[in-house]
């Protein structure tokens, strides 16, 4: 009963418009347009400015917060406009998932299409959802004050978690797909899980790198600037400071990790195909391979091409179809078929 097509189609729906929403978060950050909206109106907020004299009413509220006082300040209407668009858009679109994820769970749970464990695991998908949206106000909440900067902590762990419900409304696809391999084929779950913390490890310092605005740094590879290590790269305030907060440290780091990442990645890829038995496994090992591979060339591309926009928002995305692949991966290897 919970097999049916129709159940399964509305579930790649919601994570495509997942794939979607990340896309549009890294061009809201990456354009500074998080900060244009200093109210949160879950509701309301739904409706855009109508008219000018509610444009110059939203503008107005604007030019109160920190970051039109100190950065934003030669704005006129028209440019807070371009900016106000990327932020609607991206809580617009926050709110369509939780309408296209609900409405839908309530129908088929109503009409008997799913129940039990699958009605259980959709039903916290929503719930992950909700706790998205409130996690996306506390991080712009953080800009709101003083500083015109949201936290770089707080940033990633909204990114975070909008990979982490991703990926498990993946897992449930694949669970109602019923698609496992054969027992031979199995990895260590151990490996699969250590290689998943590395890639979640990194996704937070891309989060990092982006809430600190370090991809500028550097605009040479493999070397900074000429030198492996900058001088005072750990900054003045001790490691931990160093390695969680200065900008040089956490993009030396993130450079350090993606090499990491790309060789376990490799590795776990290559053990797969060599444990594969039938085709399937074989070809997750070797997207795993293909998505790391284009992750690294993306990275390389966005530092020194100064974070281009589009070639910044593909490394985003595909991050996230790196540890897509890495999960397909590790369900088909680690829980083999009975």
């Amino acid at each position: 009963m919970d097999h049916t097509p129709a159940v399964r189609r509305w579930l790649w729906a919601v994570y495509g418009m997942i794939v979607a929403m990340i896309a549009i978060g890294g061009i809201t950050r990456l354009t500074g347009s998080g900060l244009s909206m200093v109210e949160w109106r879950p509701l309301m907020g739904a409706l855009p400015p109508m008219g000018e004299a509610e444009w110059q009413a939203v503008f107005a509220k604007y030019q109160l917060s920190p970051q039109y006082q100190q950065v934003n300040h030669w704005m006129t209407l028209g440019d807070f406009q371009r900016i106000f668009f990327w932020e609607y858009l991206h809580r617009l679109f926050g709110r369509l998932i939780g309408v296209v994820t609900f409405a839908p769970w309530l129908y088929f749970v109503l009409r008997k299409r799913v129940s039990g464990q699958t009605a259980r695991r959709s039903f916290l998908a929503i719930v992950f959802g909700g706790l998205q949206g409130l996690l996306g106000w506390f991080m712009v909440k953080s800009g709101l004050v003083d500083v015109p900067e949201v936290s770089h902590f707080r940033l990633a762990a909204h990114l975070s978690l909008a990979f982490f419900v991703g990926c498990y409304v993946l897992w449930v696809i694949i669970d109602l797909h019923g698609e496992r391999a054969p027992a031979r084929a199995t990895v260590r779950r151990g490996a699969v899980a250590a290689v998943a913390a590395l890639v979640a490890l990194q996704i937070v310092y891309g989060a990092f790198m982006a809430g600190t605005r370090a991809g500028y740094l550097f605009q040479t590879f493999p070397d900074h600037n000429g030198a492996w290590f900058p001088p005072g790269w750990l900054g003045p305030g001790g490691v931990w400071h160093g390695v969680v907060s200065h900008p040089v440290a956490i993009h030396v780091l993130h450079r350090l990790l993606g090499y990491t990442v790309a060789v376990a990645v490799t590795a776990l890829a290559v053990v797969g195909w060599r444990r594969a038995a039938t085709p399937r496994p074989r070809r997750l090992a070797l997207g795993l391979g293909l998505w790391v591979a284009l992750q690294m060339g993306l990275g390389i591309w966005t530092v020194m091409g100064a974070v281009p926009l589009a070639v910044a928002t593909a490394h985003q995305v595909v991050a996230f179809f790196l540890i897509s692949a890495l999960v397909a991966f590790g369900h088909a290897f680690s829980t083999p078929r009975a």
